[in-house]
C-alpha cells in the first residue's frame, strides 16, 4: 500500500498504535507522524563495549542472551522478567515489568538463552551490576538476509525521539521504518529555483535522512531543509494573512479640527516624548486607511502605551465608533478605567462615558454598563474576558485594543474583534519581543517601539539579595523596606504562590508568570499567607499597615485593596504576580520579589515597573535561594544588571528558549514550529521572508506553486489561520 501524508494513522500502522499515538502526540495522519523529528541521535557508539558503558548514558550495544527468568512480584501485583546479556566483554542485566506472569513468560520465552540483536537502554548499575533501563531491542532472525538489515542498520545514527510512557522512542523509531519506504510523492515547498539556490534538498530526501541517516553527515542538511520549509510555509501563511485582513473595508476613523482628540491633547498638562508622538502619528494613519489597522504596539513599562492606545480611542469616537479595551485581570481593568477617566478630565469623560464591564460586578451594575455598551452610549468600554460574552453587544464598535496580548489565548481575542464590522486592531505589550519573534509570530501586524521615557522619573536600582550566600540579608530586605515606609513611601512584597502548603497555590491567572524551577530544586518557599504571617510578628515591619492581594480574592475585594493602595492607606502590600501589569501607584518606591529564580525575566521585569513611576527613586529586592551559577540564579541577575527590557527580552530569549517566551497563547503558531528555533535561525527566517515576498508578489493565489499551497494547506489549518489572524 502506499501512504500520502494524509493517509490516516489507522490505516497505515493499525488502530492500536494510532490510538496511542494520537492519545500521546495528538496525531492523526501519516505526515503529523512523519513530523515528529528525532531530538537527538545515539552514536551507534562504535557498538560500545559492555565493559566501557558509561552510567547515565543512553547506548546501543550488539549481545547475546546468556539467561532469562520470569516470576511475580512479592510486595505488590503484577510480574517482572529478568534478563542477563553479554558479549565478550562483559555483562548487562535487563528488566521488564509487566501487569501479570504470562505476559513476563512470553517475554521469557522471547528472549531466551541464545538468542542475539541489537539492544537500547539508559546504563544504570545497582549492587555493581550494570543495568538498562527501560531497554528497546531488535533481535537477530534465523534469516541471513533480516540478520544482515539488523546489523546494518546497527550501525547506523540511531534517531532518539521525543517519547512518552506509552510510546518510547524505540516503538516511534519502529512505526517510522514501517511507514517511510511506503509513502508516496511528497510535495515539496520550495520551488526547485529556490531550491537549487539555497543548496536545500528535496523534501524526499532531507525527511529521509532526518528519520534514516546513513552517517551523522546526513542530519545537518535535512534539518537545515526542514526548517526552511518551516519558516517558508510560517511567513507565506502570515503575508497572506496580513493581505486578507488588507483586503477587507474598515469605516475611516479621521479626526476633526476641534474634535474630541485636539481638545484632549490641548488639556494634557505634559509634553508627549519623541516615541509617543511618532507612534500616535501612524495610528492615527491606520485609522483612516482603507482597511483595518492591524497593529502592534511594544514599549517598556510606563513609556506611555496607554496613552498612545487613549489617542486612538478619542480618534475612533469623534465618528461615533466604540472602542473596547480588554486587560487580562479586574485589576488591570478597574486600574486602567481609572487612569483613561482621570486623564480625560472632568470636561471630556462625559462626552465618552468610560464605562467598565466585568464578570464579577454585581448583577444590576453590570446590566446597567451593558445597556450603556449596545445603546452606543459608552464610547469606551474597558473590561475583561465579560466583554467575549454572548450578551454584550456594541452599537458601533470601531476599535479593539488588547492590552498584555501575551496573557490571552488567540480565540478569547478574536470573539472579541468579531462583534464589530472589521473593526480597527491595536495591540499594547510592556513585554518587549525580539526582532526574530516579532517577525515569526506577529509577522502580520505593523510593528512601532516606543522606547523614551517621560520626563521626570526618578528611576529605579535593582539589587540581587543571594540568601544562599548571604542568609541574614533576608532581614535587612525587611529593615530597607521599613526604612522607605518612614519616609513616607510603600512598597510592594511579590510571592510566586499563595499557598505553599496546597498544591495549587497559585491563582490560574498568577501562575502565567512562575517558571519550573531547576531540575531538583524545591517549590517557592514563600506564599502570600505565609509571608503574611510571618511579617505579623516582625519586629519592624509587624507594625506596618499590611494588606494581601491575588488572583482568587472576590473582584470587589480586589479593587478595594488595590485602590486603598493607591490612596496610600496600607504600606505593605504583600500580592501575586496579579498586581504584574498596568497597577499604577506613583508612592510605591520599593517592589520585593520572593523566590526571584521562580519567574521569567520578563516578568520579573514587569514587576520592578511597578515602583519608580513617579519623583519617588525605585528600589528593586530580588531574593532568591538559587545558588550562583544555576540557569535560576542567571535569569535574576541578569534583571538586575539592565533596565533594558529590549535587551532583556533578548537574555530571556537565550536563557528559556522561544517555546517558553512565546507563551500559550501561540499556540497556533507554536504547533508550526517543530525544528525552527528563532535565535538560532533568524538569518534563515528573515531570508524566507524575502522568498514568501517574492513567490507572493509574483503569485498571490499560488497557483503556480501549488506544492507550497498545499503544505500550507497541511500544516497551517484553519484554526492556525485563526490564530494567526488573532496575533
Amino acid at each position: 500500500m502506499v501512504f500520502s501524508l494524509d493517509t490516516r494513522l489507522e490505516d497505515a500502522v493499525g488502530s492500536g498504535p494510532a490510538k496511542k499515538l494520537e492519545r500521546a502526540f495528538d496525531m492523526r495522519t501519516v505526515g503529523d507522524m512523519l513530523a515528529h523529528y528525532p531530538r537527538r541521535y545515539a552514536d551507534p557508539a562504535e557498538l560500545t563495549p559492555i565493559r566501557d558503558l558509561p552510567v547515565g548514558e543512553t547506548v546501543t550495544i550488539v549481545a547475546e542472551v546468556l539467561s532469562s527468568s520470569a516470576r511475580a512480584m512479592r510486595n505488590r501485583s503484577g510480574a517482572m522478567t529478568d534478563v542477563i546479556i553479554g558479549d565478550e566483554n562483559g555483562r548487562v542485566s535487563l528488566t521488564f515489568f509487566a501487569k501479570g506472569l504470562k505476559q513476563a513468560e512470553w517475554r521469557r520465552d522471547q528472549l531466551h538463552p541464545g538468542r542475539r540483536g541489537v539492544f537500547s537502554g539508559k546504563v544504570g548499575s545497582f549492587k555493581d551490576v550494570t543495568q538498562f533501563s527501560h531497554p528497546q531491542y531488535e533481535l537477530f532472525d534465523d534469516d541471513e538476509e533480516r540478520r544482515t538489515q539488523v546489523e546494518e542498520r546497527a550501525h547506523r545514527p540511531i534517531p532518539i525521539y521525543p517519547a512518552t510512557s506509552a510510546v518510547a522512542s524505540g516503538q516511534f523509531r519502529e512505526l517510522v521504518e514501517l511507514v517511510l519506504p511506503q509513502l508516496g510523492e511528497i510535495p515539496d515547498p520550495l520551488p526547485e529555483s529556490v531550491r537549487t539556490a539555497e543548496g536545500m534538498l528535496d523534501a524526499r530526501t532531507a525527511l529521509n535522512q532526518v528519520h534514516r541517516p546513513e552517517t551523522k553527515t546526513d542530519v545537518d542538511p535535512a534539518v537545515r531543509t526542514l526548517r526552511m520549509h518551516e519558516a517558508l510555509v510560517l511567513q507565506t501563511a502570515l503575508l497572506q494573512q496580513r493581505a486578507a485582513v488588507r483586503a477587507l473595508t474598515a469605516t475611516p476613523r479621521a479626526a476633526a479640527p476641534g474634535g474630541l482628540l485636539e481638545r484632549f491633547e490641548q488639556a494634557l498638562p505634559y509634553t508627549l516624548t519623541a516615541d509617543q508622538k511618532t507612534v500616535g502619528e501612524q495610528v492615527a494613519s491606520d485609522l483612516t486607511g482603507a482597511w483595518p489597522m492591524n497593529r502592534l504596539v511594544q514599549g517598556e513599562v510606563g513609556s506611555g502605551k496607554t496613552l498612545v492606545a487613549l489617542r486612538a480611542m478619542l480618534q475612533v469616537a469623534e465618528s461615533g465608533g466604540q472602542s473596547a479595551l480588554i486587560a487580562p485581570t479586574e485589576v488591570l481593568a478597574a486600574q486602567h478605567l481609572r487612569s483613561i477617566t482621570k486623564m480625560l478630565g472632568p470636561q471630556l469623560a462625559p462626552e465618552v462615558m468610560p464605562t467598565l464591564l466585568t464578570g464579577q460586578m454585581p448583577a444590576a451594575e453590570r446590566r446597567k454598563a451593558a445597556l450603556r455598551v449596545a445603546a452606543g452610549q459608552a464610547l469606551i468600554v474597558v473590561g475583561t474576558h465579560a466583554l467575549l460574552g454572548e450578551k454584550t453587544t456594541f452599537a458601533e464598535l470601531g476599535l479593539v485594543v488588547v492590552d498584555e496580548q501575551h496573557r490571552f489565548g488567540v480565540e478569547q481575542r478574536e470573539a472579541l474583534r468579531a462583534k464589530g464590522s472589521s473593526p480597527h486592531a491595536l495591540v499594547l505589550t510592556a513585554t518587549p519581543i525580539p526582532r526574530t519573534v516579532a517577525m515569526t509570530v506577529f509577522g502580520d501586524l505593523d510593528t512601532s517601539v516606543i522606547r523614551t521615557m517621560p520626563a521626570g522619573r526618578a528611576g529605579i536600582e535593582s539589587f540581587v539579595a543571594p540568601l544562599a550566600e548571604h542568609p541574614a540579608w533576608f532581614q535587612r530586605v525587611w529593615a530597607r523596606a521599613a526604612e522607605e515606609v518612614a519616609q513616607g513611601r510603600q512598597v510592594f512584597a511579590v510571592c510566586a504562590a499563595i499557598d505553599t502548603t496546597k498544591k495549587t497555590g497559585a491563582a490560574e491567572e498568577d501562575a502565567a508568570a512562575l517558571v519550573p524551577p531547576d531540575e531538583g530544586a524545591a517549590g517557592p518557599r514563600w506564599g502570600v499567607v505565609q509571608l503574611d504571617e510571618a511579617l505579623a510578628t516582625h519586629p519592624t515591619v509587624g507594625t506596618l499597615r499590611r494588606a494581601v492581594l491575588h488572583g482568587r480574592m472576590p473582584s470587589d475585594e480586589k479593587d478595594a485593596v488595590m485602590q486603598a493602595f493607591a490612596r496610600g492607606e496600607i504600606d505593605v502590600l504583600i500580592a501575586t504576580t496579579v498586581i504584574e501589569v498596568g497597577v499604577d501607584v506613583p508612592n510605591a518606591s520599593t517592589m520585593i520579589v520572593l523566590d526571584a529564580d521562580r519567574f521569567g525575566v520578563s516578568q520579573l521585569h514587569q514587576l520592578r515597573g511597578r515602583v519608580g513611576r513617579g519623583s519617588v527613586p525605585g528600589l528593586c529586592l530580588l531574593v532568591t535561594e538559587a545558588e550562583e551559577g544555576t540557569l535560576a540564579r542567571e535569569r535574576v541577575e541578569a534583571v538586575a544588571a539592565t533596565l533594558d527590557g529590549f535587551a532583556l527580552a533578548e537574555v530571556d530569549l537565550e536563557l528559556r528558549g522561544e517555546g517558553d517566551v512565546l507563551g500559550q497563547a501561540q499556540s497556533g503558531v507554536r504547533s508550526s514550529l517543530r525544528l525552527l528555533r528563532v535565535v538560532k535561525d533568524s538569518r534563515l527566517i528573515a531570508r524566507a521572508r524575502e522568498l514568501a515576498e517574492e513567490i507572493l508578489g509574483a503569485d498571490p493565489t499560488l497557483a503556480a506553486h501549488t506544492s507550497l499551497r498545499d503544505v500550507i494547506t497541511r500544516r497551517v489549518t484553519e484554526d492556525d489561520r485563526a490564530a494567526l489572524a488573532k496575533n
